[in-house]
C-alpha cells in the first residue's frame, strides 16, 4: 500500500485529465454523433483510464470504464449507431467515475455500485449489437489460435502501417524494456514508460498487449513498436528515466528488419496468461484503418495538453505556497536593509543591497509565474454542466468561451469556481428564455451564453453575458420591497444601476417557485461576498430584451500587492495602489458640510472625505489642527471617496498577512503586512469604506 500510495496523486491527476477530455469529447460527439474520430478518442481514454486503475487496485473504476470500452468498441466498429441515449448513459458513467475519483481524493477506497450503470449500458445496446461483438471476439480468438505458430511479432497490417510510416519520414523502433528484478509493481513502471512514450509518438504494437501489461500479466520484460520523430537517443534515455528500469534495447528498423519480425521474430520475454478474447480484440479493433488517423490525434492533443517529459514536473501546490511565504520573509528583509542602508550610508552596502533588490525582484516574478495557472482549469467544467442544466430547463443554450488561457494566481482560481457556477446558472434560469419564447421575439431558438476572461493591469476581468430578456427592474424593485431589503422612501429615488444591484443583496430572489436552480435566496448575494473576501468587485448591466452583462474584477494575485504606506496617528496603514486614483492637499476652506456629512470638490463634483483616524479611533489623531490636509483618492467601480492621512510613507511592495479568527471581522481591514523595522501595518480595505 505504501508503494501505490507513491503514485496516487499522479493516478488523481491523470484520471481527472481523462475524465475531462471525455467531458468535453462527449459533449462534442452529441452535437456531431457521425463523427468517429471523436469516439476513438474517448474509447482511448478510458482505456487509459481503466488499466490506470486497475494497476492502482480501484476495481469498480476500472469494471466501469470496461464496460463503457464496449459501448464505445460498438460504436467505432459499425455494429451500433451514437444516439442520444447512448450519449446520456455515458455522461452518467462519467459521472460515476467523478465521484469515484473524489471519494478517493478524500482518502475513501474509490468503491461505488456500478451495477445499475453498467446495466443501464448494456440496455442501451440492441441484442444484435452484443451477440456481434460476441461473435467478433470468438473469430479473434480462433484466428489467432490458429496462426499463432506461421506469424512473428507483428500482424500483416501492424507491418504495412510501420513500412508507410518509415516512407513517409517517420522514425519505427522496436524497445525491449526489462524491469529489474527488485520491480515492485511491475504495472506502474511498465504504465510509467508506456505513458511517456505516447507523448513522442504513437505505439503500433506491444508485446504482450497492453491489458495485459496493465494487469501485471507478465514476467519482467515487454516489447513496444513506436512510429516517433523523435530521436532514438532521446527515447531511450526517456524510458532509463523510469525508476526500476533494468536493460533497455532500442532498435531503429527499417523495411528489411520490419519483414524479419513479422516472418519470424519471436518475442523475448514469457507472459503468464494466454490472451483473452478482450485482449485480442484490442490489436485487432486498433488494426482498422479508420482507427489509425483518431488515435494519432489523440496522441497529439495529448502531447499538447501535457508537456513533453524531462521539461515538466508536477509539483504539489503546497510546496508553491511555501516557497511564497519563504520569499515573503525575504521581500521583509530586503525592505529592512535598504533601511539600514539609508541610515549606514555606506557605499558598498547601497550597491550590495541595490543588488539584492534587483534579484530578488526578478525571483518575485519567477514566484509569481509558478504560481499562475489559466483560467481554463475553472472554465472546462462548465459547458458540461450548461449542458445539463439546459436539458432540465428545457432550453437551448450554447456556451461560447474566450480567453481560457488568461492566467491568474492559483488562490483566485481555486476561489472563483462557485461564484461563475451561481452566475451561469442565472444566465440559464433567469437570464434565457424558452425556445418559443425566443422565436415570438424574433431571436434564435439557441440562446448564447458568454464566459470571457481577460487581463487589464493589475487585474483580472470575467464576463458572464447573456442575449436574453434582460432584467425586468420593476419586478426586482417589487420583490425587493417586499421582501423588506428596501424602504418604499428610498425605492422612489433608486437610479437603474441602483435597482440592477439589488440582485445581490442578502436573500434576494425572483423566481416564482423553488426548483433545484433557484428560488432558494441563495445565489448572487454569494457572488458578491466571496468576489468582495477576494479584493474584487462585480457589477452588472442590462438592457430589457437584449441582454444581461454581470462583470467581475479580481486582483491578479493575493499574496504580494503594491500598496501606498500612510501614517495616522501613531500608526501606519497600508493602502492597496490598486484602489488609489491620486493623492492630493486639501485645504480647511475647502471641505464643505453636505447633511452633516464631510465633503470635497473634485473635479467637477463632490466626493466624501472619510477620517480614518475616527473611524479606526487611531490615539492622537486630531484632524482639525492642521490648516492642510493630505488626502487619497479612493475609488470603487464608479463611485469615489477622500481619505485623510497624517502623511504619506511611500509606495512599497507588502506581503499579505491573515488577521486570523482572533480579530477577525474588522471594519474595513483585510489584512495585515510586517514592514522592514518590524512594524506590523493594518492593511486598509477601500471596498469596504465606500458604500
Amino acid at each position: 500500500m505504501m508503494e501505490l500510495n507513491q503514485y496516487l496523486s499522479v493516478f488523481i491527476d491523470e484520471s481527472r485529465e481523462h475524465l475531462q477530455a471525455m467531458n468535453e469529447d462527449l459533449l462534442e460527439l452529441e452535437s456531431r454523433p457521425d463523427d468517429i474520430g471523436i469516439v476513438h478518442r474517448i474509447f482511448r481514454s478510458a482505456h487509459t483510464l481503466k488499466g490506470m486503475s486497475a494497476t492502482m487496485g480501484f476495481e469498480d473504476l476500472a469494471h466501469l470504464t470496461h464496460q463503457m470500452e464496449n459501448v464505445l468498441d460498438l460504436v467505432r466498429s459499425g455494429s451500433a449507431e451514437m444516439n442520444p441515449s447512448i450519449v446520456d448513459c455515458l455522461f452518467t458513467s462519467l459521472d460515476a467515475l467523478e465521484s469515484m475519483v473524489e471519494d478517493i481524493v478524500q482518502g475513501g477506497t474509490g468503491k461505488l455500485d456500478v451495477n445499475p450503470i453498467v446495466q443501464t449500458l448494456q440496455s442501451v445496446l440492441s441484442g444484435e449489437a452484443l451477440q456481434q461483438m460476441e461473435t467478433a471476439a470468438g473469430s479473434a480468438v480462433a484466428e489467432q489460435t490458429q496462426n499463432e505458430t506461421a506469424r512473428g511479432e507483428l500482424d500483416d497490417f501492424q507491418y504495412s502501417v510501420l513500412v508507410q510510416s518509415l516512407r513517409s519520414g517517420s522514425g519505427v523502433y522496436r524497445i525491449l524494456v526489462s524491469l529489474r528484478e527488485d520491480c515492485v509493481l511491475k504495472a506502474a513502471r511498465a504504465y510509467m514508460v508506456i505513458s511517456g512514450l505516447e507523448q513522442h509518438g504513437e505505439i503500433i504494437q506491444s508485446i504482450p498487449p497492453v491489458d495485459e501489461i496493465e494487469q501485471e500479466k507478465f514476467d519482467r520484460s515487454f516489447v513496444l513498436y513506436l512510429v516517433s520523430s523523435e530521436n532514438g537517443a532521446n527515447l531511450e534515455q526517456l524510458v532509463r528515466n523510469v525508476s526500476e528500469i533494468g536493460d533497455t534495447v532500442l532498435e531503429s528498423l527499417d523495411e528489411q528488419t520490419l519483414k524479419a519480425y513479422r516472418a519470424g521474430g519471436q518475442p523475448q520475454l514469457k507472459t503468464v496468461a494466454a490472451q483473452s478474447a478482450e485482449t485480442t480484440q484490442a490489436p485487432a479493433a486498433a488494426g482498422q484503418s479508420p482507427a489509425r488517423e483518431p488515435a494519432q490525434s489523440a496522441a497529439k492533443r495529448k502531447s499538447a495538453a501535457v508537456p513533453a517529459a524531462g521539461r515538466t514536473i508536477r509539483v504539489d501546490i503546497g510546496r508553491l505556497d511555501t516557497l511564497m511565504n519563504l520569499f515573503s520573509e525575504l521581500l521583509i528583509d530586503r525592505v529592512r536593509l535598504e533601511q539600514l542602508a539609508d541610515e549606514i550610508r555606506s557605499n558598498e552596502l547601497t550597491e550590495t543591497v541595490e543588488h539584492m533588490a534587483r534579484v530578488s525582484s526578478d525571483l518575485q516574478n519567477m514566484v509569481m509565474k509558478l504560481r499562475m495557472v489559466p483560467v481554463d482549469t475553472v472554465f472546462n467544467r462548465f459547458p458540461r454542466m450548461v449542458r445539463d442544466i439546459a436539458k432540465t430547463l428545457g432550453k437551448k443554450v450554447e456556451l461560447v468561451i474566450s480567453g481560457a488561457d488568461t492566467e491568474m494566481d492559483r488562490t483566485v482560481v481555486d476561489e472563483i469556481g462557485d461564484p461563475l457556477v451561481h452566475m451561469l446558472r442565472n444566465s440559464c434560469d433567469h437570464g434565457l428564455e424558452l425556445p418559443e419564447e425566443r422565436a415570438a421575439a424574433g431571436k434564435p431558438e439557441t440562446g448564447t451564453i458568454q464566459l470571457r476572461a481577460f487581463h487589464s493591469g493589475n487585474h483580472v476581468f470575467i464576463e458572464v453575458e447573456d442575449d436574453g430578456r434582460g432584467i425586468n427592474r420593476e419586478k426586482v424593485l417589487a420583490t425587493a420591497l417586499s421582501k423588506g431589503i428596501v424602504a418604499s422612501e428610498k425605492a422612489e429615488r433608486m437610479t437603474e444601476s441602483e435597482i440592477d444591484q439589488l440582485l445581490f443583496a442578502s436573500g434576494f430572489s425572483t423566481a416564482d417557485k423553488i426548483s433545484d436552480l433557484s428560488g432558494r435566496g441563495v445565489g448572487l448575494d454569494v457572488v458578491k461576498t466571496k468576489i468582495v473576501s477576494l479584493g474584487g468587485n462585480v457589477e452588472v448591466t442590462t438592457r430589457p430584451g437584449i441582454g444581461t452583462k454581470f462583470t467581475i474584477q479580481l486582483p491578479l494575485t493575493l499574496s504580494i500587492i503594491a500598496a501606498m504606506l500612510i501614517r495616522i496617528g501613531g500608526e501606519k496603514f497600508a493602502v492597496p495602489l490598486a484602489s488609489i486614483v491620486e493623492t492630493a492637499s486639501v485645504g480647511q476652506e475647502k471641505i464643505r458640510q453636505v447633511h452633516g456629512n464631510p465633503m470635497i470638490d473634485y473635479r467637477s463634483g463632490v466626493i466624501p472625505l472619510l477620517f480614518l483616524g475616527d473611524l479606526f479611533e487611531v490615539p492622537g489623531y486630531s484632524p482639525a489642527e492642521r490648516e492642510e490636509l493630505d488626502v487619497i483618492v479612493i475609488q470603487k467601480g464608479e463611485k469615489l471617496a477622500a481619505v485623510a492621512v497624517d502623511e504619506f510613507i511611500g509606495q512599497q511592495e507588502i506581503v499579505l498577512k491573515p488577521i486570523g479568527s482572533y480579530l477577525g471581522g474588522l471594519f474595513a481591514i483585510s489584512g495585515a503586512t510586517i514592514l522592514g523595522d518590524g512594524q506590523v501595518a493594518l492593511i486598509v480595505d477601500t471596498n469596504a469604506l465606500i458604500r
